[in-house]
Parts: structure tokens; sequence; C-alpha cells
């Protein structure tokens, strides 16, 4: 079927359709990753987002009942080059047309993403739709329809995809099976603030012989406490921090009371519950082969990166530091507090996809956890 991605600039890139018909707006953002588009298609970080690979050839392996990250698939919309005719892998259980289709996902291939990717990174990120059918021939209406969407900027997009009740984790990263860890037991408890966390990061942690349990995002710090936790998570997830008032509150509430380990949107919140500040990205980083420097050991890490907004280079920290660089643009990529037992980063060590350079974060946090018990 026809199609259309139209920019709010007008910039349009045709296409054909596939997955679910209709109409989707979104922010436009592009993932360098070479794998691994089923975990990037149920990360709720893309929430609210128009997801274009750069990688020319998407759908190959299929889908399988492992990788998705999340309960559901969270994009507004997928581009890919070229959409594979044929599916091979031992896990398939189906295709990527169908998965989407099933689950009301706008798709568009043949899409000229070269083009599509240089255009952003000189012009910035911005607001976009893809259209099948007729639509798909009137892009100053799809402009139109692209620039009246709500932006990223000043939107909480959290409470859309928290959890509704805390749960109990107990699954390892058993590469096939994801089996439950059951002498977790007796293990330090950690409470994980769900802000739209990814399954893999819950795994890191259930390995290093932790208990966890995650809470909705506007859980009050008092029932926290009650709970008893050796150690606080804060998550990932999608929107503008700023915008998430109540969970800066209350990591601000928690600061000093026990171990905190943030990722992504949750190194975000911890930066500002500190008292940093935050900026939108003209493009952001997204993908599994961004260069990050850890400034203690001067070590390079290759690591798997998905965000729009980063802690601003000239935030005051309250007594923090910052301890990782982005080697790219020099953005913020980790912060520490020493004396309120407090770090982060804004990359994704847990990776899914991604390499696996920075899993030691996971062993400082037991660190941490443990010398609390």
């Amino acid at each position: 079927m026809q199609a259309a991605l139209v920019l709010e600039d007008g910039r349009g890139f045709p296409g054909a359709g596939f997955g679910a018909l209709g109409c989707a707006t979104g922010e436009i953002v592009f993932n360098t990753s070479m794998t691994g588009y089923q975990e990037i298609l149920t990360d709720p970080s893309y929430y609210g987002q128009i997801v274009a690979m750069t990688v020319p050839h998407v759908g190959n392996t299929g889908i399988n009942l492992e990788d998705p990250e999340s309960r559901k698939v969270w994009v507004s919309g997928f581009v890919v080059r070229s959409l594979s005719p044929l599916v091979s892998s031992w896990r398939n259980r189906g295709d990527l047309a169908t998965y989407l289709c099933e689950r009301g996902i706008i798709g568009i291939s043949g899409v000229a993403t070269r083009a599509l990717v240089r255009h952003i990174r000189e012009r910035g990120v911005m607001r976009a739709v893809v259209a099948h059918g007729r639509l798909a021939d009137d892009t100053d209406a799809l402009a139109d329809i692209a620039r009246k969407s709500p932006g990223m900027s000043g939107a909480n997009l959290v409470d859309a995809v928290t959890v509704a009740a805390p749960y109990a984790w107990t699954q390892g990263s058993d590469a096939q099976w994801y089996a439950t860890r059951a002498d977790n037991a007796a293990g330090p408890l950690i409470v994980a603030y769900d802000f739209g966390i990814k399954r893999n990061i819950l795994r890191m942690l259930t390995d290093r012989g932790l208990r966890v349990s995650v809470v909705p995002a506007r859980t009050p710090p008092a029932d926290i406490l009650t709970m008893r936790p050796a150690g606080l998570f804060l998550s990932n997830g999608p929107g503008d921090p700023a915008a998430v008032d109540y969970a800066i509150a209350n990591v601000r509430a928690l600061l000093g009371a026990l171990p905190i380990f943030g990722i992504c949107l949750g190194h975000q919140i911890l930066a500002l519950a500190l008292g940093g500040a935050t900026e939108k990205m003209r493009f952001g980083h997204r993908g599994g082969n961004q260069p990050v420097k850890n400034l203690d050991s001067g070590a390079v890490e290759i690591a798997t990166h998905n965000h729009g907004f980063a802690v601003s280079a000239d935030s005051d920290l309250g007594g923090g530091e910052i301890t990782h660089l982005n080697l790219n643009d020099n953005t913020v990529a980790g912060l520490r507090h020493r004396g309120l037992r407090a770090f982060s980063v804004q990359y994704h060590p847990e990776a899914a996809p991604g390499p696996h350079d920075s899993l030691y974060l996971f062993d400082e946090f037991v660190d941490e956890v443990t010398a609390n018990v």
C-alpha cells in the first residue's frame, strides 16, 4: 500500500505501508543498532516516537517470544529502508509486519532512511506523521497534522507506561528460558521505580542475587522505606524528565536513605533531584554503538543509548560529580554523589540490544547494596 512519512517542516518521504493501516504521529528519531528491532519496538522509552532504523535490512530474523523488553509495543510508528520478505531464525514465531499489524502499529518501508537521518542531523529532531493510503498523497495536509501533534518538551509520559501495581521480579538472564532464580529468596531487597523499565535491567539485578520489587512511578517515599529495601533503582522511561515533578520530589526525599542507581530517565531524575538541570538534545542518541569515556578509569566503553534529553554539563549537582562523557558530543553520560551513595548513567549497561562493556555498573550497585545490609 502507498504510504508516506512527512515531517513538520514539510519534508516528505514516500514508501510502502506495512503493519496496521491508518495514520500516526510522533517525534521522529533514528536508531543506529544493527540488530534488536524487537527489543527496540518494546522499549517503553520510545513511547510517543516514530523510530527509523538506519540499518537497511530489517525483519529477517522475524519475531520471537523471548526478546520483548516489556508488555507491549510502544513506538508510534516504524520506518525501515527494506522490509525483509524472508524470515530465518530458529526462534522465529512470526513475521514483523504481522506482529505490528496485530498490535495496531503503523509501519513504512522503502524509505530513503539515509536522507532522512541526514535531514534530522541538520535540522534537528521534529514531529512527524506516517500515513497509509490516499492521505499519503497530500504532503501539505500531513505536515499540518505533524505540526499540530504534541511535542516531547514538557511531556510527562511516565504515567502512560508505568506499572499499575507492585510486583516481584524473579527471572534471570538465561538466554533461552529466562528461568526463575529461586536462590534469590534470601538476597538483599531492591525496590525499582518503574518509569518505563526494561526487562533486561531486572534480569541483570536478579542475576546478581538481588530480590527485586518493582513499584509504580508515583509510589510515595514512605511506602518505599516501609519495605525496608537495601537499595533503590531508578529506571529508564520516556518523555521530558523535568515534567515528572513527582518523581524528582520522591527521589530527593530518598537521597541519603539508601544506595541509589539510575539509568537513562532515572539518571536525569537523579540529577534533577540533586539540583541539576536537563535540556532537550538536537537529535539525541539512540543505538548500540555510542562511545562513552569513564573519567575515573580512562576506559572507553561502547554502549547502548536511547535518549533525547541530557543532563546539562554546567549543572550544580549539589556535591555530585560527572563520571562519564559521551565522546561523540561530550554530553554528560554519568554522575555520582559519593556522600549520598547515589550514581547513574545516561546509557543502558543492560544493552538488549547492544554491547556488554558496562555491565560492571550493576556489580558496583551490588557492592553499594551489600555494604548497606
